[in-house]
């Protein structure tokens, strides 16, 4: 597949979003449908039955009609009042309504079904998708695409199954009908009208579809500009930029809007001309027909049949072009899912990859020799190497951007190294399940993100299995039991967006308690302090070493102070290791390590004079 992956969309060599044959989207979705073939079969013989009924009303109005071709008030017309004719005209009328609401009650689990397998897949796909595509993408108009694509599948066999198909079976009805029972003038004339029809609508709506697919495109920019406005609501009031980004928001609103209009003129001169092919060809199928009558060659039911025919015909017809217009555009937004589908993962197990397999428990963690990018401009590590050993303690420092993150990330996989190896117990990560690899690693995270719901859902993500005892000791341990038993609510009070009902000590604590929870033999605490002031930090530290407790662990720290106990430190400069030893043997040899301790010193001895002070 060519280009790159931008925010959920595949581009081409020109950055225009790459066009799919709409039969190959429609394959794609029939797997889905295949899955319910039964039903898929039986609904289409109900919808055959739905319209060899309709087809039939006007063939008994006909009959009705002639019939009553006698003299009132004589006992003729007594004898021949058509009362079976009139019982079966009522029961096709209802055969066909009956006929209709069993085909889709029939089908409708086959239509849900496909559309949830789809919503599925998409789903568990983009979770096996690598960080660096999580990083780039634009969440708003990801799931736009993911919501439309869902609500496409519900279209597509709706518009095709319950409209086209059947309109085209009862067309095919009645130019049989109209070629056996009267003359090939009245076939040609349906005919060539819904050639002309067809072919004016499919060509206006094929032009339009650009316009919606530029419709969709500004819609899903507009909805991630505002989804990302409001998911950094605090950053737009720190900078008071409200009035900024609802100017870029409007922006994107009035690109809509012209799109919007012109999309609407275009269906107005669609609507228009279908409807000058209908009224012309309605025109000369009841001028024929009047002169059959007026020459004897039709009766009056056959000019009712007829003129039943073109009204039962042309009806669904005027809907031709918006039904044509909405499969367009539900292949266009079902493409747009599969595409998500389609996304490469840039980390897979390879074929037969087996489950990590820790022989002692506490397994060794080594990084030999590892270099790494994002990108190729930009190297991040060199040749970096290092041993944790099992149930040790190895904390990385050094300035920001050094590369410290990153290896945290290597050692989750969420990236392959391009030089070296990573290697658990002997086992190198990319010959080992991703799955079994992260079950044996916990992290503490420097910028805790939370789910939107309750502080014990959250707790208890470590573990989803565990009950309500395992949260509330994992809690304890943690030192927030004390904190949440405060709430209103208890465990059951609600966190918020990302936690900002939170403090970031509270977030963080709740970290430390879904580490716990998991327990894990490995454990990563990513600069799990930086974010805190240094009173807080000292009061989370017992619960930090709680966590790293009989674990394998590495620490990655800004702040040295939550170091000094580790069985080896590693100063990471420039993505190379230019210092490593214990804190005391690193302050005795008053190199990079040193200056950075006397440095984070002196700041924490003036914040501690500040507050000091201050409360003074």
């Amino acid at each position: 597949m060519r280009g790159m992956a931008r925010g959920g969309y595949v581009e081409g060599d020109a950055g225009k979003p790459v066009k799919r044959n709409d039969w190959n989207t429609l394959k794609r979705l029939l797997p889905y449908l295949w899955e319910y073939r039964w039903r898929v079969l039986i609904a289409l013989l109900l919808m055959v039955g739905a319209k060899l009924a309709n087809i039939g009303v006007p063939l008994l109005l006909k009959q009705l009609v002639d019939a009553m071709n006698v003299r009132p008030g004589s006992a003729e017309a007594m004898l021949v009042v058509p009362v079976g004719l009139l019982l079966a005209y009522g029961l096709l009328r209802l055969a066909t309504s009956v006929f209709t609401e069993l085909r889709e009650l029939v089908f409708s689990k086959a239509t849900e079904g496909a559309a949830r397998s789809i919503a599925l897949r998409v789903f568990r796909h983009l979770h096996s998708l690598s960080l660096r595509f999580h990083l780039e993408r634009q969440t708003g108009g990801m799931t736009r695409d993911i919501e439309r694509g869902t609500r496409a599948v519900h279209s597509l066999v709706s518009f095709s199954l319950y409209s086209i198909l059947p309109t085209l079976i009862e067309v095919s009805l009645v130019l049989g009908i109209l070629a056996v029972k009267f003359d090939a003038g009245f076939a040609l004339i349906t005919g060539v009208a819904l050639v002309l029809y067809i072919f004016f609508t499919v060509s206006v709506t094929e032009w339009r579809t650009e316009l919606r697919r530029e419709m969709n495109r500004l819609d899903s920019v507009a909805h991630s500009r505002a989804v990302d406005a409001l998911l950094n609501y605090e950053t737009v009031k720190y900078f008071n930029n409200e009035e900024y980004e609802a100017t870029r928001y409007d922006v994107r609103l009035e690109q809509y809007r012209k799109a919007a209009i012109k999309s609407q003129s275009t269906l107005s001169l669609l609507n228009s001309g279908q409807q000058l092919i209908i009224a012309v060809a309605l025109v000369a199928m009841l001028w024929r027909a009047t002169q059959g009558v007026a020459e004897g060659r039709l009766t009056i039911g056959d000019l009712v049949m007829i003129n039943a025919f073109m009204i039962q015909l042309y009806i669904p017809l005027n809907f031709l072009g918006v039904l044509y217009r909405e499969i367009k555009q539900s292949l266009t937004d079902l493409d747009k899912m599969f595409t998500l589908i389609d996304m490469p993962r840039e980390i897979e197990d390879r074929t037969g990859a087996a489950a990590l397999h820790l022989q002692h428990g506490l397994p060794v963690i080594r990084f030999e020799n590892v270099s790494f990018s994002y990108d190729p401009a930009r190297p991040i590590l060199h040749d970096v190497s290092f041993e944790v050993p099992p149930g040790k303690t190895v904390a990385v420092v050094g300035p920001s951007g050094a590369g410290k993150s990153t290896l945290a990330r290597l050692l989750y996989r969420f990236y392959d190294v391009q030089q070296g190896g990573i290697t658990i117990d002997g086992q190198d990560l990319r010959d080992v399940t991703q799955d079994s690899l992260r079950r044996a690693i916990g992290i503490v995270p420097q910028d805790t993100v939370l789910f939107n719901d309750t502080v014990a859902y959250n707790i208890g993500y470590g573990n989803t299995e565990a009950d309500q005892d395992a949260i509330v000791r994992a809690a304890k341990a943690a030192r927030i039991h004390d904190f949440i038993e405060r709430t209103p609510k208890g465990y059951a009070t609600m966190v918020g967006e990302r936690g900002l009902k939170l403090s970031g000590g509270e977030k963080q604590r709740v970290a430390i308690a879904r580490a716990l929870l998991k327990n894990p033999p490995i454990m990563v605490l990513d600069e799990a302090t930086s974010a805190l002031d240094s009173a807080t930090e000292r009061a989370i530290q017992a619960e930090l070493r709680q966590v790293a407790d009989n674990k394998t662990t590495l620490v990655i720290a800004h702040r040295l102070s939550t170091v000094v106990d580790a069985h080896e430190i590693l100063v990471l400069d420039q993505g190379r290791v230019v210092e490593r030893g214990t804190h005391e043997a690193l302050l005795a040899r008053q190199g990079q390590y040193a200056e950075m301790w006397a440095l984070q010193q002196s700041r924490d001895f003036a914040d501690s004079f500040a507050s000091e002070g201050f409360a003074q």
